[in-house]
């Protein structure tokens, strides 16, 4: 059963036991995707009809913001813990590693998706990265066709929301992958063009601070964070 939050549906799960579902699907005889919701997504659902069907349909709905967190505890319907996205993304690529799948990068600049094959390749003994292709493309269907062509078991879609979601919910199936996650900006921390927050911020919560701190310009799309509290507020009344 999954946990409502202004709309979006969460699985309340633990790292671990993301993993092992998983593991399950990257095993499985048909397509699955995850998505890994924080509250700028959550907040642009309740904008976008395509985007939240899109997000709910997904086989796994992980809560990667902290404010996911807190804000299911405002509601009284508490998640077990927050799961970041790329933290379950580097599981799965260690995963994959494990049982000789085909891994496909897609997504960021040009030149990005290479570094970060070529790092992970090097982190973890035995994976295979079957392709990559960047985030700059006008038509899905080619890029689907060729992570087809590539035979990769699991595709990193790093497109940026709701640009992955919708990619993963219409061309899931036409990637012949059995694992599609979306993962926003993780290409470039794996490539090393951009730094995750340090520990003190993961461990307090505060990597939006340390995002904003670094980069400014996202002033704009942290206000986001706010507004879905005040949602949360109003949900919570009624």
């Amino acid at each position: 059963m999954r946990v409502d939050i202004l709309g979006v549906g969460f699985d309340n799960v633990t790292m671990s036991e993301a993993l092992a579902r998983g593991e399950q699907m990257l095993c499985a005889d048909r397509a699955h995707y995850v998505v890994t919701p924080n509250p700028e997504i959550v907040e642009t659902c309740r904008e976008n009809a395509a985007a939240k069907d899109a997000v709910n349909g997904a086989d796994l709905v992980l809560p990667d913001g902290i404010g996911v967190i807190y804000g299911a505890k405002m509601l009284k319907t508490p998640l077990a813990e927050r799961v970041p996205g790329i933290e379950f993304g580097t599981g799965m690529i260690e995963t994959c590693a494990r049982l000789g799948k085909r891994v496909y990068l897609l997504g960021a600049k040009p030149g990005v998706a290479e570094q970060a094959a070529e790092n992970l390749i090097a982190r973890f003994p035995g994976l295979i990265v079957s392709g990559t292709h960047d985030g700059y493309f006008k038509e899905d269907a080619p890029v689907a066709a060729a992570i087809r062509d590539s035979g990769a078991d699991m595709v990193l879609v790093c497109l940026g929301a709701p640009k992955q979601e919708l990619f993963m919910a219409q061309y899931g199936e036409a990637t012949g992958a059995k694992l599609l996650m979306g993962l926003g900006g993780s290409l470039d921390i794996f490539a090393g063009v951009a730094q995750r927050a340090p520990e003190f911020y993961c461990r307090h919560n505060l990597e939006w601070l340390y995002r904003l701190v670094k980069n400014p310009s996202r002033f704009g799309r942290m206000l986001k964070l706010p507004l879905f509290l005040l949602h949360v507020v109003g949900a919570k009344r009624k």
